[in-house]
């Protein structure tokens, strides 16, 4: 049994490596040729696609298939090529477990070191409790994943006007009810084979920059005032001190995302429409109908890849 259960394991893995392997290829295709989609929400998930694919075929198809279907009485050799391909994929979560808590930690540092001299401020956020920090350069930041708190040094509450104050507020509040934090961490700890690379820097930083111009939007930036109020914040603190990189750590900050000047020509331009939230039930009619499809065809999907499987296992070497 426990031969049977290693066995199991060694297959899953190099599993988990292969689909991670397809759709990595299938994202960098996509991404090259996708250039203009201002959706945070498909270059977020296009970065997940190979890591959350493959680990979800793995645990929710292929596992179930090989316990279901693979015979008790005689469990198969350890293939070098196999069991190399399962190396690679445990070396590959690791990584990705290893970037995940390496960012988490900076974050933890960089937070701890600004509550040193923090003071609750009252800025109106009655669920994310605010502070004001010391920090040579002037900061605001929504900081933390589970228990966010908002971070304003003391100098950009000194250079911002109210109206200034209240709309970048309401921006970093929008990166909170957008979860932006800890989506920052999942790309950064993707356990796939695109981390590294250029196309994935390239993918993460349009996220971050769709995702500034989202958190304009949901920041209620609809009238004239509170986008010239948004703007001119964003001016102030591009002045202060250059746009830094968009974190590497689960922390969103009021310009961390870079084109600074993109993002004062929409709020300025009175042409643009406000945004209007539509329901939209078509997606998640298909969602119901592809996951009803999935339950339907789930027995013979198994006893499918399980053959598939033991006619891969007898070619390979």
């Amino acid at each position: 049994m426990i031969a049977l259960f290693l066995h199991g394991i060694t297959l899953t893995l190099a599993c988990f490596l292969a689909i991670n392997l397809l759709l990595s290829a299938f994202v960098v295709v996509i991404a090259r040729r996708e250039r203009r989609t201002n959706s945070p929400a498909f270059w977020f998930g296009l970065r997940l696609l190979p890591a959350v694919s493959a680990a979800a075929f793995a645990a929710i198809v292929f596992a179930p298939s090989y316990w279901r279907y693979e015979p008790r009485d005689f469990v198969e050799g350890f293939d070098v090529s196999l069991s190399a391909l399962a190396a690679v994929a445990l070396v590959v979560l690791g990584a990705g477990a290893v970037r995940g808590i390496a960012a988490w930690r900076r974050a933890k540092r960089r937070s701890r070191l600004w509550m040193r001299t923090a003071c609750p401020v009252d800025l109106g956020t009655a669920r994310v409790p605010a502070f004001a920090v010391e920090a040579s350069a002037p900061i605001m930041a929504l900081v933390g994943v589970w228990r966010p708190r908002l971070l304003v040094t003391r100098g950009l509450l000194d250079a911002l006007t109210e109206q200034e104050l209240a709309a970048s507020v309401a921006h970093e509040l929008g990166h909170f009810r957008a979860w932006d934090n800890l989506k920052r961490l999942a790309m950064g700890a993707a356990p796939d084979l695109l981390t590294g690379t250029g196309i994935a820097r390239a993918i993460e930083r349009r996220w971050a920059s769709t995702a500034e111009l989202a958190a304009d939007r949901l920041c209620g930036a609809e009238t004239p005032a509170v986008r010239c109020a948004l703007a001119s914040a964003l001016v102030k603190v591009a002045r202060l001190t250059p746009p830094p990189p968009a974190p590497a750590e689960p922390i969103s900050t009021l310009v961390g995302g870079g084109e600074i000047a993109a993002r004062v020509q929409i709020l300025l331009d009175d042409r643009a429409d406000p945004p209007v939230c539509r329901r939209r039930p078509l997606p998640w009619l298909a969602a119901a109908i592809a996951l009803g499809a999935f339950v339907t065809a789930y027995g013979p999907l198994l006893r499918t890849v399980h053959e598939v499987t033991e006619v891969l296992v007898r070619v390979l070497p």
